[in-house]
């Protein structure tokens, strides 16, 4: 339990690094690093790192060549960094024009029921894709996610499918998503490397996503709600 709790902040913490980073930049000038003088996988038996962590990666954001490995294909449970995947599967129906941030998505009895992180829905409520985002993004809701996977593909079973299938295009061989959210699932399981992959691409295809991972505090339901990172 100790070395996965580890595993799950050090990649939690690894992709805010990037997120906050690269957000102090406007999306048209997105500007990456210059990957040709980064092309040296270092081992964790070539450094000192010291890392208590189960698996550890470092990718070269551009180019996807890793330039550190500490069993980065050993699978973990990955909780709420499962999210990264929804986030992605939303961005994309929003940047394809299947969605629009001020669509308003309807909270079911099933989202209502999510436990773990959330900010309470109440079935039948109503929030717009764009504050459901923002749920997702600061307060890691697990209620959010369930609806906007339902919005999106008409039940989470075939959100999670279509999860699956995503990570499959991108070389996620490693990962097995069970739900939408990251509760504790058997079989629900993925690695460091995988996480690298899913959030190289989110941040590469779809880097308005930064508009809400950079946002520190806001508020939902006209100022009742307080939505904040943790």
């Amino acid at each position: 339990m100790k070395k996965r709790k580890i595993f799950l902040f050090t990649f939690i913490t690894f992709l805010l690094f990037s997120l906050c980073t690269s957000c102090s930049f406007a999306t048209s000038s997105y500007v990456w690093s210059d990957s040709s003088l980064l092309s040296k996988v270092v081992n964790d038996t070539e450094t000192d790192l010291k890392l208590e962590s189960g698996s550890a990666v470092l990718i070269e954001q551009s180019s996807g060549s890793v330039l550190y490995d500490h069993n980065s294909h050993e699978k973990f449970r990955p909780a709420s960094v499962t999210k990264v995947m929804s986030l992605l599967l939303i961005m994309e129906a929003i940047d394809n024009s299947e969605i629009a941030l001020t669509d308003t998505v309807t909270c079911s009895k099933n989202a209502a029921s999510m436990g773990g992180s959330q900010i309470w829905l109440e079935e039948n409520e109503t929030m717009t894709v764009e504050e459901m985002l923002k749920a997702i993004c600061l307060n890691s809701a697990n209620d959010c996610v369930v609806a906007m996977a339902e919005h999106l593909a008409g039940s989470e079973e075939e959100f999670v499918s279509r999860m699956n299938s995503k990570a499959k295009s991108l070389g996620m061989h490693d990962t097995t998503f069970k739900n939408c959210h990251g509760l504790d699932e058997d079989g629900h399981l993925t690695s460091s490397y995988d996480i690298a992959l899913m959030s190289r691409e989110l941040l590469i295809k779809h880097p308005s996503i930064t508009n809400y991972t950079s946002i520190y505090m806001d508020s939902l339901r006209g100022g009742e709600t307080r939505t904040c990172k943790y």
